[in-house]
């Protein structure tokens, strides 16, 4: 099984006021997707675990052709795409009933020994048994740096607490793309779709961290982009570039 496919009927509970499926949700969706492939291709969560190593989240590209609404039927399939530099690459693409893309997707990952903090070139990741080389979008996702000829705002604080935690006892990727979408300004986020977004994680995060939420926004002839920098401490967190 070189791709992975899940089949998804869109529930009520991912999607915003407009019905349409939440980049938080996507995120979530990717994630389990990629965790069920990686089990399968013997790389899965306890079979790192057992050499005391994990798979880490470190960036995502994710450009959405047409968001998908509430009780739409869909099908996301993955794939692992092997070492690139520093990380290991992973590709999605959620297509509808009739086969159409929907949304479209790439991850750079890290695997990381939990002792020593380092990162792991298993050659097992590496194998051609395992790897797809199909590009869903051309590049890997890209480092995003806040502008620096805008001002950025701080707009709020999150705690991070229980509702925000994984199984690892640290904030779940996907929320931290929630936070982001909150910090947008309400009319922009609950009515204008999103067309694309970019997300570093750039630091963890644990409960009882307090993430200084900052926002910068830019108008374009065709749209909106907003940059998002979550820091704690002063450090990044997080940054996400968001374009309507």
């Amino acid at each position: 099984m070189i791709k992975y496919t899940q089949d998804i009927t869109i529930p009520c509970y991912d999607t915003d006021a407009s019905w349409r499926l939440k980049p938080a949700s996507f995120m979530n969706y990717a994630q389990e997707a990629a965790g069920n492939h990686a089990v399968y291709l013997g790389f899965g969560y306890d079979d790192l675990i057992a050499t005391n190593t994990a798979w880490i989240l470190s960036r995502v590209h994710v450009v959405f052709t047409d968001t998908p609404k509430w009780k739409d039927k869909i099908t996301l399939t993955t794939w692992h795409k092997g070492p690139e530099r520093l990380f290991f690459l992973r590709d999605f693409i959620l297509t509808d009933d009739r086969g159409r893309e929907r949304v479209k997707a790439t991850t750079s990952w890290l695997v990381l020994n939990l002792e020593t903090r380092r990162l792991v070139r298993d050659p097992k990741l590496m194998e051609e048994g395992t790897v797809c080389r199909e590009n869903v979008i051309d590049t890997p996702a890209d480092k995003v740096v806040m502008p620096k000829d805008v001002e950025a705002v701080h707009v709020m604080d999150h705690m991070v607490a229980y509702s925000d935690v994984d199984m690892n006892a640290h904030t779940n990727n996907a929320m931290y793309m929630q936070w982001a979408m909150d910090a947008v300004d309400y009319d922009i986020a609950s009515t204008r779709p999103v067309r694309e977004f970019t997300i570093n994680f750039n630091h963890e995060t644990k409960p009882g961290d307090k993430v200084e939420i900052y926002k910068a926004r830019i108008e374009e002839e065709d749209g909106r982009r907003v940059f998002v920098e979550g820091k704690v401490d002063g450090q990044s967190a997080f940054s996400v570039e968001i374009v309507f």
